[in-house]
Parts: structure tokens; sequence; C-alpha cells
């Protein structure tokens, strides 16, 4: 098969379109030619060695956590899925920019999305549900989601939307059509928050999630009023310093399902910026790297 590699640690010029071994399924996985992949933040920061002592990588390696398919080979124990199906999903941390993927958790594709609609959407959903299910139920209440215009952003807004919550989004201005669209109050991120939450929030922010990792969790634990009405899903060490909840991503198939239901239902789309061919896997990280993307990247595999 073709695939993306890198094999060293370095910039985006390190990855090369190359032929690799077909990987086979193992117990409880999936195999899936891949018609699209996503790019996530995670996969240039595993790809420039700035997670190798937390997330060692064994190299040469295949960048991508998601992507969406047909199966084509199906491992043992797997059940609720067959040779033809098209799914979306997630493997391992890396291995997904390929035309030939792994997957451990998956769900079937709604016929309302495309294929690079559904690459997008599994880690930036899985992330965004893990984040609002820390924070309880939403129905009523006012959230704030900072970075609401990126991958997961985007997401938190439309899953908090279609879940009864009023949503404030920040971004930069650039993006608040782009977040009214969604379904979401538009504000800027940085300095004077808590004064412009005043005028669109009269009676408080209930509850806020962090995308962004920009510094703000102290303004967020001190607008909600409590540091348990604070998730966050970027800014770790500052999450577990101020004692809010920390979220990482995990291959939850269910989340996925919940995710494609509300696909199906037209309440949640994945919000696709660019989409670039395999050949221009570069061009893709480099664009992920500069750290202003609307939605998703998707590589067209």
């Amino acid at each position: 098969m073709r695939a993306a590699r890198f094999h060293e640690y370095g910039g985006a010029e390190s990855l090369v379109i190359e032929r690799v071994d077909d990987p086979h399924p193992g117990l409880g996985e999936i195999r899936v030619r891949a018609a699209a992949a996503s790019v996530n933040p995670i996969d240039w920061k595993l790809r420039a060695g700035s997670l190798r002592r937390l997330i060692p990588l064994e190299l040469p390696a295949i960048p991508g956590r998601d992507a969406a398919g047909v199966v084509d080979e199906v491992g043992d124990g797997v059940e609720g899925v067959s040779i033809g199906d098209r799914v979306f999903g997630m493997g391992g941390v890396s291995g997904s920019t390929a035309e030939l993927v792994i997957l451990s958790a998956w769900a079937h594709v709604p016929g309302t999305w495309n294929d690079e609609q559904a690459a997008g959407a599994g880690l930036a959903a899985v992330t965004a549900m893990r984040g609002l299910n820390a924070l309880g139920p939403l129905a009523g209440r006012t959230l704030l989601v900072e970075g609401a215009a990126g991958g997961v952003g985007s997401a938190a807004v439309e899953i908090a939307v279609a879940r009864g919550a009023a949503v404030i989004g920040t971004a930069s201005e650039r993006n608040h059509e782009f977040l009214t669209s969604l379904g979401a109050v538009p504000t800027t991120y940085g300095p004077g928050l808590a004064r412009r939450l005043s005028a669109l929030a009269p009676n408080g922010v209930d509850i806020a999630l962090d995308t962004a990792a920009s510094g703000s969790l102290a303004d967020l634990v001190a607008i909600t009023g409590d540091p348990s009405h604070v998730a966050t899903v970027a800014d770790h060490a500052g999450g577990q310093r101020l004692g809010t909840h920390v979220v990482n991503a995990e291959n939850d198939p269910t989340l996925l399902s919940a995710a494609a239901e509300l696909g199906r239902q037209g309440r949640y789309t994945p919000r696709v910026e660019q989409i670039y061919p395999l050949e221009q896997i570069v061009d893709a990280h480099l664009h992920a790297e500069r750290g202003r993307t609307r939605g998703k990247i998707v590589i067209s595999i």
C-alpha cells in the first residue's frame, strides 16, 4: 500500500510517500480501505518529536489517528460490521494516513456525511464529547467554548447546542460568522473576556470547555466560579494545577456512534476547511502547524 511516513523526527518536509507492507487487523480490530484521513494537532507534534518522551514512536511511522473508508478485512472477535460497510473511526496514535488503516473503534458513517466529513469526525467528536460529558448535563445551561472554531471546538459547539446548551464561543473575528452558523454566540478571546461575557450572558456562564490551551484556564475558573465547572482537553498541566477536569481522547465506539447519530439527525456536521491529496501531506501538516484552522484539515487518500 501507499502511505505517508517519516523516518526521523523533524519538520513537515520529513514526510514522504512510499510503499509499505499492508497491515492486518488483530483481535477486535478492522481494516478499512481509506477514502480520507484527518490531520490533528497531535499528528504534527508527534512527527516533530515534541512528544517523544510521553509518546515514543517506532520509526518510521505513519502519521494520523483517524480515518474513514470501506471495511475490507475483519479481525477475530469483531461483531456488528461487515466487509463493504462504510465506517469512520480511530486506531493507534499513528497509522491512518495510508491506503489501508487499522481501526480499533469505529461507527457506521451516516448518509448525511461525505468521506471527508467522516474522516474529520473521529478524534474531534470523541474529544469534544468527553470534555462535555465531564461537565455534566448541558440542557438549560450556558456553556463557554474557548477556541470554538477549531476541529474540537466546532464539534463541541454543535454537539452542545444539540444537547440543549446555550453556547458562547471564542474565536478571532474572522471566524465569528462561522460560529454563528454553528449555533454559538461569538466573542473574541483574550483580555476583557469576563466583561464581554457579562454583556452576552447577564445571568452568568455556568460551565466552560477549553480546547485552545491559550493560557486562559484561570480566567475560565474565575468566570464559572469553580474549577469543577471547567474542563480542558488541551492544557493538561494547567488543568491539573488548577483542579479542573482534564480530559484525554479515548477510542470509544459508543461516543463515535453517538456522533454518527447526531449526524443522521442533521444536528452535527464535521466542518472541513481544506482537503489535500495524499501527495500534498507536507502542505497539510504545514497548514495544521499554523494553528488557525477553521474546523478540520483532511487528506484525501
